[in-house]
């Protein structure tokens, strides 16, 4: 099997070839593609010698031409990020000047990161159709997943979407009971960076009331979290609820620190440096600071069940397909979905009550009119989008922000 990795230059990739070293020896050719050929060059060798530390054999190359490393693959894992840290320094600043969140896949960041996003994964999407291998999967790892997958899935592709945030929230309560990690089946609903953990099960009986009872203040802190939104509720938030329950904080909070794309990008150049080192045949401590934690083993056991047609299930980026009655068939949500070859279907979820369902709706119809404003583009679009966005959701509010945004985004939006 042929894996293409687009924005295979990351310094996320070196992670993703140590799972591909332990977990998944059914890949037999590994391509990076990036069209920054000097981070290639770092991050290249270090993950063909990850590789080759776990003993696979996988041929390992890597490419900035898109159309030779797409070329006859099996699944194409997206990873890109459309201006880099910089661009994403801006998502997460100037929205602060409006009293609003600065994040880059929340709020009015999040709008311009997916403007700038979907209509290169969409030109990725077209090249795997012509050039990949019949019936190639195509898993987005890009943010913001839940608009992104959309739009590939309303483009006619075999897509996928994939985040971090179930798997590492599943290897952290198996640690908390001291149980392995597969014997723990979280009831994860919601939208992409909108999620709740309703339920966490071993052997089919939930012990997250358990938990709650006992360890509520340690689980809290784990996800960025007030004590009160667990314990009043009974369920555990992803640390990105906060942007939405503590947002005046959260704002207060991000004028004071420095943004989370000034540390990454410190934290890329020190990796860039280890990769570098023609010695380096492991991923190194620092990598998980970087985050993106268990981003390998959710990664390659997706790839292994949509190519094996394992039929077990996983938290993935879906169609609702009508597992939430109150949500289009079409939108995407972040649910436990069983995985075979002819692609995942949510597991039967439990209705939402008012408090999540009100939320996910709202957040859902943002997303909807994001997506609109970034296949039609148009200042009105954008407009409509931040009015719709529970964060903002003020007029002149919105119209003041839409003029900001296409003024930091311009270089990167073909009509503005």
């Amino acid at each position: 099997m042929k894996l293409a990795v687009i924005g295979g230059g990351s310094t996320y990739t070196p992670e993703l070839a140590d799972g591909l070293g332990r977990l998944a020896p059914q890949v037999t050719e590994l391509v990076l593609v990036d069209p920054d050929e000097a981070r290639l060059a770092a991050v290249g060798p270090v993950s063909a010698r990850i590789m080759r530390a776990h003993g696979h054999q996988a041929a390992v190359r890597w490419t900035s031409d898109a159309e030779d490393g797409i070329d006859g693959a099996a699944a194409v894992l997206i990873q890109l990020r459309v201006g880099g840290q910089a661009a994403r320094d801006r998502d997460e600043t100037w929205p602060l000047d409006f009293c609003c969140i600065g994040q880059e896949t929340t709020g009015a960041g999040g709008l311009a990161k997916a403007l700038r996003t979907v209509p290169l994964v969409l030109e990725i999407a077209e090249l795997a159709r012509r050039r990949a291998a019949p019936g190639a999967w195509l898993i987005d790892f890009t943010n913001p997943v839940g608009i992104v997958t959309r739009a590939l899935l309303d483009a006619g592709h075999r897509a996928v979407g994939l985040c971090n945030v179930a798997i590492g929230l599943q290897r952290y309560f198996a640690s908390l009971l001291g149980v392995a990690p597969e014997s723990v089946a979280l009831d994860h609903v919601g939208l992409n960076h909108l999620t709740w953990e309703r339920a966490v099960r071993v052997d089919g009986t939930d012990l997250l009331p358990g938990l709650l009872e006992a360890r509520s203040a340690e689980i809290a802190a784990h996800v960025d979290s007030a004590e009160p939104v667990l314990t009043a509720h009974g369920f555990v938030p992803s640390y990105y609820l906060r942007y939405y329950y503590e947002h005046d904080a959260e704002v207060a909070a991000q004028r004071k620190a420095g943004t989370r794309a000034a540390a990454v990008a410190a934290i890329e150049a020190e990796l860039l440096r280890m990769y570098a080192d023609p010695a380096l045949d492991t991923k190194p401590a620092l990598l998980g600071e970087r985050g993106g934690a268990y981003y390998s083993e959710a990664a390659v056991a997706l790839l292994a069940s949509l190519l094996g047609d394992a039929g077990d299930v996983q938290v993935v980026n879906v169609r609702n397909a009508g597992t939430f009655g109150f949500l289009a068939d079409e939108a995407v949500i972040e649910v436990p979905a069983v995985i075979g070859s002819a692609g995942p279907v949510p597991v039967p979820a439990a209705p939402l009550p008012p408090l999540l369902r009100g939320l996910v709706g709202h957040v859902s119809a943002y997303e909807e009119l994001a997506l609109d404003a970034a296949l039609q583009g148009g200042r009105a679009r954008v407009a409509e989008a931040l009015l719709a966005h529970p964060l903002i959701g003020q007029h002149e509010l919105a119209e003041k922000m839409t003029d900001r945004l296409i003024a930091e985004n311009a270089r990167f939006l073909s009509w503005a």
